[in-house]
Parts: C-alpha cells; structure tokens; sequence
C-alpha cells in the first residue's frame, strides 16, 4: 500500500503520454480522516482492479500547506509510517488539462459535489461514494465512507485486506463514530468492524485506538498560534457579513496571555482569505479588524 501511494505520487509528477486514463480520487476540502482514508483506500483498491493504462491517484482536496491542521489524520497516517511526502494535493495536480485531453475520471468520497472552482470537471464523475446518499434519515445509523469502501472491496476483491488496511480502516470508523456523538456504534458499523477483527485477531483493542484518537483529534502539537486558529475555522455568514470563528482547546488553568502573548492571537488577514476566497479585507488588517469595520458599516 505505501509504495502505491509513493509510486502514484512519482507517476503523478511525472505523467507519462502513454497513459489512456487517469482515475482520480478526491473527497471534500473538510478533509475529515473518514473521507481521506477512504480515498486513498479506495485509490488502491482501483490499481489493482483497473486494465492496463489507467493510472488511480488518490487526491487531498487541500493544499499542501494546510495538512498540518488536520492533527488526527496526520498522527494515524504516521503511525501506519506513511510519510506525507507521498500524498497528492489539490494545488499538486492539474485535473482541468486532464479533463480537456479527455485522460480524467473522478470517484467523489464522503461528498456528491465538486468544489466550486472544479465544477467544470462534474462530466469526469463515473462514482459517487457518499455516506448520506445511502444512509437513514436518522443519523445515529448513518455510515461511515471506510466502511461503504470496505464493503465493496470485500465484495469485489477481499484478499486486498491486508492487517495494516484493516487497522487503518478500523481507526477511520471509530473515529467517524465518535466524531458523532452517538452513545453506541450503529448494528451496520459494528457488523463491518466485526468482520476485521475477527480476520485480525492482532488489532490493538477498540479502546486504545479511542483513546488515542480523543487525544490527538484536538491537539495542536506542532502548529503555531495562527495554525491553531485556522485548524478548525468557521465561518458565519449573513451573505453580506462573514464572521471567522475558531475554536482553540487548552486546559482552564492556561491563562490567554501564555496562550497568546500581545501582538500574536489575532489570525493574519492573508491566511484567513487563503481559506476564504469570498472574504474582504483591506490590506494590513486583521481578520477581528476587518470584522468589525465591516459591522461599523453595515456591510
């Protein structure tokens, strides 16, 4: 698995002409853990079941420079030793010339729509592997993409589930379970996760990959002030006034001095339009800055 990701990516960078197709899998610019491992297990998945001449790329729909906010996905991939420098971005591959050579089609996970800035790609969408398409109305019994992936697999091709695969897949609906705030994992998520840990007799026991995941779902190891504010950054709008909120978890007895020493806890203007391309700011301003003369004048 990891010498596929790091031969796509080498592929990728160095795209031959030869090539017919290129099969890109990409999930929702969110990034959640769920979606992302499910696009690069599904990616695999298609190497091995595609003709000749198709190249299967699994897509983070994300620039480079934003993975560091996603804490949770970062410690689980390090664990499995997947080293970041074999993932492809968004920012790293050109979908729209491969679209215009007739060479793209594009799996969606964990969302039935392309970014906004990708909508002229929608005639590449052969899949759609969306959890709330198939899903109850009632969340509590709503799936996770790793395990509407891995049920195709095991359907399909079921000698590809290796231990690490299991154990990777196995951390991603866990994480998805918690993540929704369900008192028990659904009868359909623990069906899937059965089947794993009965073929794997050697999976580390559910509660120490719950536990581990609580811990590193909320840290910020590793990321400075202005990474912190925009790992988990929403925004609220109106459709004339847009509000940046960010939600940063510390201990109560830390003191907002010693978390933000003066001059540093406000996030700079340029990383916030980064992320929000729809945002006005003047320049040298900060996002509270632009926030409130924005209130000032009622726009």
């Amino acid at each position: 698995y990891v010498l596929f990701l790091q031969a796509g990516r080498s592929l990728s960078m160095n795209r031959s002409k030869r090539l017919e197709k290129v099969h890109v899998v990409i999930g929702p610019k969110s990034c959640d853990l769920d979606s992302l491992i499910s696009t690069f297990t599904y990616a695999y998945f298609l190497d091995k079941v595609s003709p000749p001449g198709v190249l299967c790329l699994p897509v983070l729909n994300i620039p480079r420079t934003e993975f560091n906010y996603f804490t949770e996905t970062r410690f689980i991939l390090e664990e499995l030793n997947i080293s970041e420098s074999f993932h492809i971005f968004r920012d790293e591959i050109n979908l729209h010339q491969l679209n215009d050579e007739g060479k793209l089609s594009i799996t969606l996970v964990g969302s039935s729509v392309l970014a906004s800035e990708d909508k002229t790609l929608e005639s590449a969408v052969v899949k759609v592997i969306n959890p709330v398409e198939q899903s109850d109305a009632n969340v509590e019994f709503r799936e996770s993409s790793s395990s509407l992936v891995l049920k195709e697999i095991l359907q399909e091709a079921p000698e590809l589930i290796t231990e690490q695969l299991a154990h990777r897949l196995r951390g991603s609906i866990l994480f998805k379970w918690m993540t929704m705030e369900s008192e028990k994992i659904s009868e359909k998520q623990e069906e899937i996760l059965s089947i794993l840990e009965e073929k794997f007799r050697n999976l580390p026991p559910r509660e120490d990959i719950i536990n581990v995941l609580q811990e590193t779902q909320f840290s910020a190891q590793g990321l400075s002030i202005e990474q912190t504010m925009l790992k988990d950054l929403k925004e609220l709008s109106d459709g004339e006034i847009k509000v940046a909120i960010s939600t940063v978890s510390m201990n109560l007895e830390m003191s907002r001095i010693e978390l933000f020493p003066k001059g540093t806890w406000l996030v700079n203007r340029d990383a916030f339009q980064s992320r929000n391309s729809g945002s006005k700011c003047m320049p040298g301003t900060t996002v509270l800055q632009c926030t409130l003369r924005s209130l000032q004048r009622g726009k």
